[in-house]
């Protein structure tokens, strides 16, 4: 059956620029340019119900765009363009620790799914290591020359990737805290790159293309073109379905093992905008 929008949550005033679901599918969180962190009762939201908005966290001075649920605690981690980096408590809804050392904005977050620690990357281009617990910088893996927009993190070597506005992906050896692979296929930088649940492999995704490559060597898997925006988010479920989606508001979903593109959304245009304008 095909995918169909289920609810919209509206509340924020900016971009929503991440989202994050708790391990229990209960509740999730949400980013925005807004400055603003806000968490939902995930049952009542997709039921369109009143009071999906269960609060508001600020402490971010700018736009929040990463976010993170630990699956082991009940801690949540913020990122954002005012270079905070920032652990949250949830039963107290207070910032617990402060993450101090990123030069300009972070815009991307994640957390090793086995160790407690935390990897953020942003405009400085180093992806930075943290431990959640001690909040202090464990390591500072340098190489990209560019923006990083994207990490994602695995429990197995090698457990770091991460893709930059220079064009490139990387692979890190944690351990030596070196670069293991670098893969240069791409001709556009990479705004989102995302693990596979399931058989070692990832996504990596920009304007020129969607790829998947196997991780522990960087091979190339396949190519998937025909989603013709710049891509700011993919992810791959459990099933093994495969969504991006672009600046433009279109939505694709593939199947991951294949390739194939089964299904397309576009939004409405918006007034005033080229695409309302097309005729």
């Amino acid at each position: 059956a095909p995918w169909a929008l289920h609810a919209v949550a509206s509340g924020h005033l900016g971009w929503v620029r991440c989202v994050a679901f708790d391990p229990q599918n209960q509740w999730f969180v949400t980013g925005s340019a807004d400055r603003t962190i806000k968490v939902w009762d995930l049952a009542k939201c997709s039921a369109g119900a009143q009071g999906g908005l269960k609060l508001t966290l600020t402490g971010h001075v700018g736009a929040v765009r990463g976010l993170a649920v630990s699956p082991r605690s009940a801690y949540a981690f913020s990122a954002g363009d005012d270079k905070k980096v920032l652990c949250w408590d949830l039963e107290t809804n207070k910032v617990v620790r402060r993450y101090h050392g990123h030069l300009s904005g972070v815009y991307c977050l994640a957390l090793h799914p086995t160790l407690d620690l935390l990897f953020t990357g942003g405009r400085d281009s180093c992806v930075r290591c943290w431990d959640q617990r001690t909040s202090k910088q464990v390591m500072m893996l340098g190489g990209h020359q560019a923006t990083i927009n994207s990490v994602a993190a695995a429990a197995t070597d090698p457990q770091v990737v991460s893709g930059s506005a220079d064009n490139t992906v990387r692979l890190w050896d944690l351990a030596a805290g070196k670069t293991r692979a670098t893969l240069t296929h791409h001709k556009r930088g990479i705004r989102a790159v995302a693990c596979a649940p399931f058989d070692g492999s990832f996504v990596s995704a920009a304007a020129d293309a969607v790829r998947t490559w196997r991780r522990k060597d960087g091979a190339l898997l396949r190519t998937m073109r025909g989603h013709n925006a710049v891509l700011n988010a993919c992810d791959v479920n459990s099933a093994g379905v495969l969504a991006t989606a672009g600046d433009d508001g279109s939505l694709r979903l593939w199947d991951y093992r294949t390739g194939y593109n089964f299904q397309r959304l576009e939004t409405v245009a918006q007034p005033r905008s080229l695409a309302s304008e097309g005729g």
